[in-house]
């Protein structure tokens, strides 16, 4: 069987058994563990899960993974979720489409101690959407709005996905951090001008006017434990106090002690916390799993070399290559979601893309690649056929369509579009705080 036969019967494999509902991790693993027994036979295979498994989950860096998820749950439980969009609607609501744009603020402010894009997205939807609703907000407007903003749970720092992109390129976290603030900033205010555009060009689906609520003294403490969480965790990070792994500890434990302090937090919600940090990091590292296995199956075939030699006698511009690249996410983005695609992915394309000439140092390179993805995955959570954000938040939402809430993201997805291209052609607005991270 020739390299490139084996390479479409491994990548068919998985998508036959992802078609029938099989887990992804799982999909994977047995499409990974099929091309590697057919070059390699049983034993090396044998030989291989008996030590990559234990040389992969031994990682330190893998530890900020649980850390990070941990911290969000404790936000969500916490109710930090409610007093965010409180004081985000008492901002905004004097502009047309406010809280819809104030949803957006909320969900942007989340994703700083989430890290998540369905936890945010699913949160957030859970105080939003009963109060867009009693304004006469429509059901494509809410549910679009809520699915776009929870985007933003791994666009604003921290991000799960970045911080596998990270440990997969072996680049410094910190500084990652660091580049995906302005493009995160960027995505907000480019869904709140969405917002602002959409409900005048298309009226009936936002109120003319609105009732600006007051901001009470209660709301706007309930934001500040958020504050001192973010700025603790940053500016240790950056300030040298600790590293990205540590800070994602003290963050933890900062956000255990806010959600105390409000009174949100019982032993349900307690047990509640440690049980999905412990399932979503099981989901991560079976992920993990599978996708080292099914890269370890392809570069046996060494496609992923000719096809990085091949390219490259093309004499495509950088760029260009980098173009295709993020359409390819686009497309895989229709039936896989972000950590897989970055999983399975980045072990191909990023040597293809270290390779090029940029004109700028490899690690410049190395960050601003993995924001433009991280930007692009984004947009697959939000476009159809799956989108998952939509589907998650349409869920919530059992009165409206799915077809609406289709539709409600599409303006979202164009400021996506716009977004990407903006960061893809001028990569000096993703590296310019870098500079400044030691």
């Amino acid at each position: 069987m020739s390299p490139i036969v084996l390479t479409l019967l491994i990548f068919g494999i998985m998508l036959v058994l992802m078609a029938v509902r099989v887990p992804i991790a799982v999909s994977m693993f047995t499409a990974g563990a099929v091309g590697y027994v057919a070059q390699a036979g049983w034993l090396p295979l044998a030989n291989f899960l008996n030590t990559q498994a234990f040389a992969r989950f031994a990682s330190y860096d893998l530890s900020v993974i649980p850390l990070f998820i941990l911290m969000g749950n404790f936000a969500t439980q916490g109710g930090i979720s409610k007093a965010l969009f409180e004081v985000a609607s008492s901002l905004m609501s004097r502009f047309r489409g406010g809280l819809a744009m104030a949803a957006v603020m909320a969900s942007a402010a989340f994703g700083a101690i989430c890290g998540s894009s369905v936890a945010t997205a699913a949160t957030i939807t859970s105080v939003a959407l009963p109060e867009m609703k009693r304004h006469g907000y429509s059901g494509r407007l809410a549910t679009g709005t809520l699915a776009a903003g929870g985007t933003l749970g791994i666009l604003v720092p921290p991000s799960v996905p970045l911080v596998i992109y990270a440990i997969l390129a072996e680049q410094n976290i910190a500084k990652l951090f660091a580049a995906a603030m302005i493009p995160g900033l960027i995505a907000m205010t480019g869904y709140m001008l969405a917002i602002a555009i959409y409900v005048r060009l298309v009226p009936g689906h936002a109120p003319a006017h609105e009732e600006a609520p007051r901001l009470t003294g209660r709301a706007a403490l309930g934001v500040l434990p958020m504050a001192v969480i973010f700025t603790i965790v940053f500016g240790g990070i950056y300030g040298g106090l600790f590293t990205p792994t540590e800070g994602a500890a003290v963050g933890a434990a900062a956000t255990f002690i806010a959600a105390l302090l409000r009174g949100e937090m019982n032993w349900r919600k307690f047990k509640h916390c440690f049980y999905a940090t412990a399932e979503g990091s099981a989901m991560i590292f079976m992920i993990f799993l599978g996708a080292d296995l099914m890269n370890s199956a392809l570069a046996l075939t060494q496609v992923p070399n000719q096809l990085a030699t091949v390219v490259a006698g093309w004499g495509l511009s950088p760029l260009m290559v980098v173009g295709a690249i993020l359409l390819f996410y686009v497309v895989l983005g229709a039936v896989m979601d972000e950590l897989s695609m970055i999983l399975l992915t980045i072990p191909i394309f990023f040597p293809l893309v270290m390779g090029l000439d940029f004109g700028l140092p490899k690690e410049s390179v190395a960050i601003w690649f993995g924001i433009m993805v991280l930007m692009t995955v984004g947009f697959g959570l939000l476009a159809p056929p799956v989108g998952l954000n939509v589907y998650i938040v349409n869920g919530m939402a059992r009165d409206v369509p799915i077809g609406e809430s289709y539709r409600g993201v599409m303006p979202f997805l164009i400021s996506d579009t716009l977004r990407t291209l903006l960061l893809l052609f001028f990569p000096s607005i993703s590296l310019w705080l870098v500079k400044y991270i030691g």
